[in-house]
């Protein structure tokens, strides 16, 4: 099969539209694939491997040139939570663009909590590895915590998704989103068990003391996706396994509004199979939905009465990588062993949900970095390989900047991202430091609260 066209330019749409106006099981709306069609691929067919590709986690050992790569990738990545972040308030922009010389992005008011929340654990990479001066990054997370716990408007301590970067108001159309939240909480606790400052602590402690988890609960035992002031809340509900680990969670080891330890037991986890690899997923979700939890918790060498759910994230990103190397043919595929992933991104129609198996949204043959980025401690060798070769081959070409990597690329279509979002940069710092020295987990399961939660949910040692 040949391809020669370029892909369809659509009128974009920005992320924040899309999340306002539609929603799936995983919180983004899963636009309907009709298959692997779209523009040319970047390289090679796959037809002379062996299919399907034998994928084995293997021994993570490191050499010089993995780690060189590793520090560019959190440093500049860390780099994006400190320059795009408001220093007088400490919100971070959703995104910002990826070559401003370290300016501030003026061409959007537009904060994420999430993004915020993915910027304080970025901020203790920071200070590990000396990116930025101690005593600063005490001051900004100080800043960040008081602003977001005094300043912002919230409802039942639950905060807006997205806010002006200046005066902390929740933008025309946002809502209160539960998973978001859940974001912001996990950065604000990690950030007060690395630090170990009393007023960090304490700032952290009463904003996530403040949340009223039973009220998001509507009324169920799974929680509704997001509340506004118009609409109320959402019919549509984190009932299906996804990124929601975290948030059940944080509800249930809250010391202040827990809710019931059966509420674990609520959502549902159906599997899939593909090409030998048998997972729980909802069957229509993108891969961060596997990752997002694991940023936080630890997992490794747990399990509840369900599942092993590290194991579980490493088959889902096995199997991704084995959808790629197949879209939309074995014979003649976008994606290479070099060049693969796909996640909820910008693209050249504006942002999308997208990945598989099974294939979801308008696949085209752009990658996204942070797919595998995010998976660097479930597939630390295929994942960091095909990373540097991506630097390699397109970094120059504007796949990689003052940032690190863009969102999204798409080389055969001369389209490369001027962007950068911040949880997708937040992803890739967090999973590369995890991998490197487990600096998040085990400052996270340090937290009395997110250790009782996890027994609450029956976890125990073992796979």
């Amino acid at each position: 099969m040949t391809r020669t066209g370029t892909p369809l330019w659509h009128p974009p749409i920005s992320r924040r539209a899309m999340l306002r106006t539609t929603a799936g099981a995983a919180g983004y709306a899963l636009l309907t694939a009709t298959g692997c069609g779209g523009a040319s691929g970047e390289s090679g067919g796959t037809s002379s491997q062996t299919w399907p590709p034998d994928l084995p986690v293997g021994t993570f050992s490191p050499g010089p040139s993995d780690n060189a790569f590793l520090d560019a990738l959190e440093q500049q990545g860390c780099l994006y939570f400190w320059e795009q972040a408001n220093p007088s308030n400490g919100q971070v922009l959703d995104h910002a663009s990826n070559n401003l010389g370290g300016a501030f992005d003026t061409s959007t008011t537009e904060s994420s909590i999430a993004a915020t929340g993915f910027g304080l654990a970025a901020l203790c990479v920071a200070d590990s590895r000396g990116y930025q001066q101690h005593a600063q990054i005490v001051d900004r997370v100080k800043t960040t915590l008081n602003f977001h716990l005094n300043q912002m408007p919230e409802r039942n301590g639950f905060l807006y998704h997205f806010n002006d970067v200046n005066t902390g108001q929740a933008l025309p159309g946002t809502n209160c989103s539960s998973m978001d939240m859940a974001i912001l909480l996990c950065g604000a606790l990690a950030a007060s068990a690395w630090l170990q400052d009393a007023t960090v602590t304490s700032l952290a402690t009463q904003l996530y003391e403040r949340v009223n988890w039973p009220w998001m609960l509507n009324g169920g035992s799974t929680f509704a996706q997001a509340w506004d002031a118009v609409n109320g809340f959402t019919q549509t509900r984190y009932d299906s396994y996804c990124e929601l680990m975290m948030l059940y969670l944080l509800a249930m080891g809250s010391p202040a509004y827990p809710i019931a330890a059966t509420c674990w037991d609520a959502f549902s986890r159906p599997s899939i199979a593909y090409e030998g690899y048998t997972y729980i997923s909802n069957g229509s979700d993108p891969l961060f939905t596997h990752q997002y939890s694991h940023a936080w918790f630890d997992f490794r060498n747990k399990r509840d009465a369900y599942a092993d759910y590290f194991a579980n994230s490493i088959a889902a990103t096995q199997a991704h990588e084995t959808f790629c190397l197949a879209c939309p043919s074995v014979a003649d595929a976008y994606y290479t062993q070099d060049y693969w992933g796909i996640t909820s991104s910008d693209y050249v129609g504006g942002y999308t949900a997208w990945g598989g198996p099974p294939a979801l949204g308008p696949i085209d043959g752009t990658v996204v970095p942070c797919a595998a980025a995010g998976s660097l401690v479930f597939l630390p060798n295929q994942c960091l390989s095909m990373l540097q070769a991506l630097k390699t081959s397109w970094g120059a070409a504007g796949a990689w900047g003052r940032y690190g990597f863009v969102d999204a690329f798409h080389p055969s279509a001369n389209w490369y991202c001027p962007d950068v979002l911040g949880i997708d940069q937040g992803i890739s710092v967090l999973m590369a430091e995890n991998l490197r020295t487990g600096l998040i987990w085990t400052a996270f399961m340090n937290i009395p609260a997110c250790t009782a939660a996890m027994q609450l949910a029956g976890f125990r040692s073992g796979s």
